[in-house]
């Protein structure tokens, strides 16, 4: 099956550049499930949340299906990883507690993968998808890093980013809906960090492949001098669709 592959060509720099999801996420989750014996961690990429889950959950199965993503992946005893599209999950019917797409949902097939999720979940299962979308820093530093996302790579964004900066409202959700309450994603982060983070972004990616040029290295220099020394937090706008079987 083929699908929708932003990342496979710089899974390493995705793996060293993205921030990490935070604790109250998973802890809120394991404590929203029927039992905690599995969780399927679906487009999984390089296991970010498969790791959080790990320390919460039995067993995580953690599938995406691009194979390089998976390589990249960190390993945990109890995680098993698997090359394959979300839509065709090899896990057996009943069988997850929970199910959890991080920064990933808007890639799916809707129509093919609501379908898995309803098979693959116990009764009573919760499904959590979340995404992070803007983020920020300083004014003048998010002026910077605009230009980057708006005025350089904003023609390169694939059309499935408006729902994510939408927030997830407009994504198909065929779910008993569950108040999640609200989690701050945040991270603190040298200049470095934040530079990589944008060129791991897939409309940078898409843009220097077209472009022959590097649209980050064109404000590099203005954005260093903006941070400074040291480590600054940045903060990202965060957002999150549950619901149970």
């Amino acid at each position: 099956m083929s699908f929708k592959d932003h990342f496979s060509g710089h899974a390493s720099i995705y793996r060293e550049a993205r921030p990490s999801y935070p604790d109250a996420l998973f802890e809120w989750l394991a404590k929203t499930t029927p039992a905690r014996d599995l969780a399927w961690d679906c487009g999984c990429g390089n296991g970010q949340a498969g790791v959080s889950l790990a320390a919460h959950f039995a067993r995580v199965f953690a599938s995406d299906p691009s194979a390089s993503q998976i390589a990249n992946a960190e390993p945990r005893a109890n995680i098993e990883y698997r090359a394959e599209p979300s839509e065709h999950c090899s896990l057996p019917d009943g069988s997850a507690d929970l199910v959890t797409i991080a920064q990933a949902l808007h890639w799916f097939d809707f129509d093919a993968f609501y379908p898995e999720v309803q098979r693959v979940l116990k009764p009573g299962g919760v499904i959590a998808a979340w995404s992070y979308a803007d983020c920020h820093i300083t004014p003048a530093i998010e002026a910077l890093k605009n230009r980057v996302y708006v005025d350089l790579v904003g023609p390169y964004w694939p059309p499935e980013r408006a729902l994510v900066e939408a927030g997830y409202r407009t994504i198909p959700f065929p779910f008993a809906d569950i108040q999640a309450p609200p989690f701050e994603m945040s991270a603190h982060w040298k200049v470095d960090h934040f530079l990589a983070y944008l060129r791991s972004w897939s409309a940078t990616q898409r843009y220097m492949k077209d472009k022959g040029e590097d649209p980050v290295a064109l404000v590099e220099a203005e954005l260093r001098a903006a941070w400074g020394e040291g480590v600054r937090e940045v903060r990202w706008d965060f957002y999150m669709r549950c619901g149970r079987v």
